[in-house]
C-alpha cells in the first residue's frame, strides 16, 4: 500500500523522528457508540472509508490476490473445494417420485425407454401451462392466480426433470439405486418352506445383476447341475447398484478438470463403503441359502455316506487281507511242521535201517568167521585171519550171506578154496576200481562230495581266451549294448571263433573285469610297437644301421637256398654253420657304434635301478644288442670311467 503524505498514520514508521510522539486528530463523523472502539488497523480502515481511499487499496489487494491465484493454479488443495459443489436436497429433504410423475408407478425400473418417452409426451401435453390457463381464471385474487401459476409451472418443471433423469442411463441407474427396495435377508426357515422364502429374495435382488436374465432357484426336483450353476452365478454376482451419499458432490458444478477429478475421488470414497456392505449382504444371502438348500444337504449326505462306505470297504479289505495273510502263515507253519515231522520220521527210519543193516552185517561177519575157523586152524591154502578180516571189511551183507551159504555144510578144504576164490575176486574188483579212479582224475570227473569217482564222464578243458578274442569281445559288448535282440548270439558271431554263449557270459564276468598288470604294461607296449629302423645320427648311413640291426637277412636266405649236399659241410664245421645262420662272432658282437653307445647311455638314464626288468628294457632301447651285451658294455664304461677318475 502506498504511503500518503497528507495523512498522518498512527503506526511505527519513518514519520516518528527521534521517538517523539505526534498528536493528531481525525475529521470523521461521530459514530454510534458500541461496546468496542476501533483501534489500530480497524481505526485506519474506518478513516480510509471516510476519505474515499478504500477503492484504490482494495484494487491493489485484488490485484495481489489475482497474481497469487495465477501462481497457484496447478496446485489446488482439498480445502479450496471443500465447500463448493455440494448437492442440495429438495424441499424439506424429500425426493420426488419420477415414475409417479410420468404415470409409470406400476412398472418403475422395468419401464422401457419407449414407454418413458410415450408417458412423457402424454404428461407434457396434459400438464403444460398453456393447457391449464383456464385454471387461473377460476382464482379471484391476483395472489391466488400467481400462486396457482407457480404451482402449474413447478409441476411441469418436475415432469421435465423426471424425463431428463429417466431417459439418461447413468442418472436413471443412480435414481433406481435410491428407489424403495427391501434389503431384508431371510435367515431361518422350515425345510419345506425353503423355496417359498428364498425364491422371492433371489428374484428381488436379481434386479441389481449386470448379467440378465438371472437363473432361478428352481424346485426340489431340479438337477444338481442347474443347482451348481445357480450358486456359481450368485457367488460371482456383479451388481450395477449405485450408492449416492447425502454429502456427495455434483460433478456438473465443477469449476475445472482438477476440481471434477477431486469430486470423483471424494464420491468414490463415500460409495466404496456402501458397495462393500452391499456385496457382503448378497454373500450372506447366498450362504444362508446354500446351508439350508435341501438338494445340497442331500448331496452332502450322499457324499458322506459314499465316503463312509469306501472307508468301511477299505477297512474290510484290510481285515480280509490280514486274515488271509494269517491263514497263509498258519498254513505255511503247518506245512513246515509236517515236513519237519516227515523228515524226522524218515531220519529215524533211516537210522533204524542202518542199525538193522549193521546188526545183519555183524551177524554175517560173525558167521563167516565161525565157518572159516576150521580152515584157519588147519592152515589150509596158507589162509590167515587177516584174509578173513579183509573179506569181512570189503564185502557187503548180500555177498557175505552168499559166501556163507556156499561154505555151509562143506569140508574145510572146500571152505578154504571158497575163501581163496572170494579173496582173489575181491582183489580184482579193487584193482579195477583203482584203475578207473586213475583214469578219471586227469580229466577232472570227480564227484562234488569226493566220495566216488565217475569214470564215464569227462569234462572238457576250457579253451583259454587270446588277446585278439578279448579285444573282439570288448568291442562286441560296446557295439551291441543291452537291449539288442539275441545279443550274445550276435556277439558270438561277431567274434567268429566258435565261442558259445555260456563261454562268452563267463568271460564277461571274469576276463573283461580283470585289471591289467602294471608290471606287464611295458612288455605289451613293446609287443605292439612296430619295428622301425631310423637313422639316429646324420653321419651314419642306412647300410651301417642295417648292418648293425639286421645282419642276418642275406645269410638266412643263403641258409634257405642251401642244397642237401652242403648239409654235411655245415655239420662238420659248426663255426661256419653259426655264421651262416646269422649269429655273429663275439668280436663282431662287441663292436659298438656311436649311435648304440648314445642309445645305451640314454636308456640307462631313462630306466634307473628301481625299474622292474631294467636290462630287458635297456636292451630293447639299444638297436642290435642283447641283455648280456648291454651289461658287458655297461661294465666296460664303468671301468673306464673309474680309471679316468683315478688317473686324474
Amino acid at each position: 500500500m502506498a504511503v500518503h503524505t497528507s495523512i498522518q498514520l498512527i503506526s511505527y514508521s519513518q514519520e516518528l523522528v527521534d521517538g517523539q510522539p505526534l498528536y493528531v486528530s481525525s475529521n470523521c463523523l461521530p459514530v454510534k457508540a458500541s461496546k468496542y472502539e476501533p483501534a489500530g488497523h480497524a481505526f485506519h480502515n474506518a478513516a480510509l472509508k471516510l476519505l474515499g481511499c478504500e477503492e484504490e487499496d482494495t484494487e491493489e489487494v485484488d490485484d495481489q490476490k489475482v497474481g497469487n491465484d495465477k501462481e497457484n493454479v496447478y496446485m489446488p488443495s482439498s480445502d479450496s473445494y471443500s465447500s463448493k459443489g455440494k448437492k442440495k436436497s429438495g424441499a424439506d429433504g424429500k425426493q420426488q417420485d419420477h415414475y409417479a410423475l410420468l404415470g409409470l408407478s406400476h412398472l418403475r425400473y422395468l419401464a422401457t425407454e419407449d414407454q418413458i418417452r410415450k408417458s412423457y409426451r402424454e404428461a407434457a401435453l396434459r400438464h403444460h401451462p398453456d393447457k391449464l390457463a383456464n385454471l387461473l381464471l377460476a382464482e379471484e385474487t391476483e395472489a391466488a392466480k400467481q400462486a396457482k401459476k407457480d404451482e402449474i409451472e413447478n409441476h411441469f418443471k418436475s415432469i421435465q426433470e423426471a424425463y431428463e433423469i429417466l431417459i439418461d442411463p447413468v442418472k436413471r441407474r443412480i435414481y433406481d439405486s435410491t428407489d424403495e427396495f427391501d434389503d431384508e435377508i431371510p435367515t431361518e426357515c422350515a425345510p419345506q418352506d425353503f423355496f417359498k422364502v428364498f425364491g422371492p429374495a433371489f428374484m428381488r435382488n436379481g434386479r441389481w445383476s449386470v448379467t440378465q436374465p438371472i437363473p432361478t432357484l428352481g424346485d426340489d426336483s431340479s438337477p444338481l447341475k442347474d443347482v451348481d450353476n445357480f450358486y456359481d452365478f450368485w457367488y460371482s454376482f456383479k451388481s450395477w447398484r449405485e450408492f449416492p451419499h447425502a454429502d456427495e458432490y455434483d460433478l456438473e458444478q465443477a469449476e475445472s478438470r482438477d476440481h471434477k477429478r477431486w469430486m470423483e475421488r471424494q464420491n468414490a470414497k463415500l460409495s466404496e463403503k456402501a458397495r462393500k456392505e452391499e456385496y457382503a449382504r448378497i454373500r450372506t444371502l447366498v450362504d444362508n441359502a446354500y446351508k439350508r438348500d435341501p438338494r445340497i444337504l442331500r448331496r452332502k449326505e450322499e457324499v458322506k455316506a459314499e465316503k463312509q462306505r469306501k472307508k468301511e470297504a477299505k477297512v474290510r479289505a484290510k481285515q480280509l487281507q490280514e486274515e488271509e495273510a494269517a491263514r497263509a502263515a498258519e498254513e505255511e507253519r503247518r506245512l513246515k511242521e509236517e515236513e519237519e515231522k516227515r523228515a524226522a520220521e524218515a531220519a529215524l527210519q533211516h537210522k533204524k535201517t542202518k542199525e538193522k543193516e549193521k546188526k545183519l552185517l555183524r551177524k554175517e561177519r560173525t558167521r563167516l568167521r565161525t565157518l572159516s575157523a576150521p580152515a584157519l586152524s588147519q592152515h589150509l591154502l596158507d589162509l590167515s585171519e587177516d584174509d578173513v578180516e579183509s573179506l569181512c571189511m570189503a564185502l557187503g551183507i548180500e555177498q557175505l550171506r552168499s559166501l556163507c551159504d556156499k561154505m555151509d555144510n562143506k569140508e574145510a578144504i572146500e571152505q578154504a578154496k571158497i575163501i581163496r576164490d572170494a579173496r582173489g575176486y575181491n582183489s580184482e574188483v579193487n584193482e579195477k576200481k583203482m584203475d578207473g579212479a586213475n583214469k578219471s582224475q586227469p580229466n577232472g570227473s570227480v564227484e562234488s562230495n569226493g566220495s566216488s569217482i565217475l569214470s564215464s564222464s569227462f569234462e572238457k578243458k576250457e579253451k583259454p581266451w587270446t588277446k585278439e578274442e578279448i579285444e573282439l569281445l570288448r568291442k562286441g559288448t560296446q557295439k551291441y549294448p543291452k537291449g539288442t535282440s539275441r545279443r550274445w548270439e550276435v556277439i558270438s558271431e561277431f567274434i567268429g571263433t566258435g565261442r558259445s554263449v555260456e563261454e562268452i557270459l563267463k568271460a564277461t564276468k571274469t576276463v573283461l573285469l580283470q585289471k591289467p598288470d602294471a608290471t606287464k604294461a611295458f612288455d605289451s607296449f613293446l609287443e605292439k610297437r612296430k619295428p622301425t629302423v631310423s637313422i639316429a645320427s646324420p653321419l651314419s648311413t642306412r647300410e651301417e644301421v642295417q648292418g648293425v640291426s639286421t645282419p642276418s637277412k642275406t645269410e638266412n636266405k643263403a641258409v634257405k637256398t642251401s642244397t642237401p649236399e652242403d648239409s654235411g659241410k655245415t655239420a662238420s664245421n659248426p663255426v661256419d654253420v653259426a655264421s651262416s645262420n646269422g649269429v655273429t662272432s663275439s668280436s663282431e658282437q662287441d663292436v659298438w657304434s656311436a649311435v648304440q653307445e648314445r642309445a645305451l647311455v640314454q636308456a640307462l638314464k631313462t630306466f634307473p635301478k628301481e625299474t622292474p626288468q631294467r636290462w630287458e628294457r635297456v636292451a630293447t632301447a639299444v638297436p642290435g644288442k642283447t641283455v648280456n651285451q648291454c651289461k658287458k658294455k655297461f661294465a666296460l664304461l664303468k671301468e673306464s670311467f673309474r680309471s679316468k677318475k683315478s688317473t686324474a
